[in-house]
C-alpha cells in the first residue's frame, strides 16, 4: 500500500487519482473531527469539502507525521471550522444591525371573513339551485353581471318582456326562500 508521501508527491505532480485515495483513506476522519467540533453531520460534510479543496490548493506544503498527512488535515480542518465560526458571528452580528422586520399582519379577520363569504356564498347558492334555471340565467346576469333587460335579452335570446318578467318572478321567489340571506343588491336594469 502506498503511504500518504508517495500519494501527495504523485497528486503534486498531476495524478489527481493519488489525491482520490488519499480523500477515500481520511476524509472519514476528518469528517468526525468537523462532526465534533461543529455539532452538525451535515456542517461537516460541507467542511470536509472545503478541508480537501485548502489541501489541493496547499497539496505543495503537505507536511507529513509517520509517512501519514492525517495530522495535516486536521490543522486545516481546524482552520476552517474556526473560520466557519468567525463567520457565522459576523454574519449574526450583521443581523443584529438590521432593523426588525415589521410586525406580520394577523389574518385571522381576514380568514373569518373568508368563512363568512364562503358560508353565505352556499347559502345563496342554495337559494338559486330553488329557482327554475331560467329565471336564475337572468338573476345571474341583470344582478351580478349587470347587464341592462335589452343585454340580457339578447344573451338569453328572448324578449325584454321576457326579461323583466322572469327576473320579477326570481326576485319574488327569492324573497320567500332567502329570510336568513341578506338581500343581493340588484343593480336597477336600463
Amino acid at each position: 500500500m502506498t503511504d500518504d508521501g508517495e500519494l501527495w508527491r504523485r497528486a503534486a505532480h498531476g495524478e489527481p487519482d493519488c489525491f482520490g485515495v488519499l480523500f477515500e483513506r481520511h476524509a472519514e476522519a476528518v469528517r468526525s473531527f468537523c462532526a465534533r467540533r461543529t455539532g452538525s453531520l451535515d456542517a461537516a460534510d460541507d467542511l470536509v469539502s472545503v478541508v480537501f479543496l485548502e489541501a489541493w490548493r496547499r497539496r505543495a506544503d503537505v507536511e507529513l507525521v509517520d509517512g501519514t498527512a492525517l495530522p495535516w488535515l486536521y490543522g486545516i480542518a481546524r482552520r476552517t471550522v474556526q473560520h466557519r465560526w468567525r463567520t457565522v458571528l459576523r454574519h449574526r452580528r450583521a443581523l443584529s444591525l438590521l432593523p426588525p422586520p415589521p410586525p406580520a399582519p394577523d389574518h385571522a379577520d381576514e380568514v373569518a371573513a373568508r368563512l363568512d363569504d364562503e358560508r353565505h356564498l352556499a347559502a345563496v347558492r342554495q337559494a338559486l339551485d330553488r329557482l327554475r334555471p331560467a329565471e336564475r340565467d337572468v338573476l345571474i346576469l341583470c344582478a351580478w353581471q349587470g347587464l341592462g333587460y335589452a343585454a340580457a335579452a339578447v344573451a338569453l335570446g328572448v324578449p325584454v318582456g321576457t326579461v323583466r318578467s322572469r327576473l320579477s318572478r326570481a326576485r319574488a321567489r327569492l324573497e320567500t326562500v332567502t329570510a336568513p340571506i341578506p338581500p343581493i343588491p340588484l343593480k336597477e336594469p336600463s
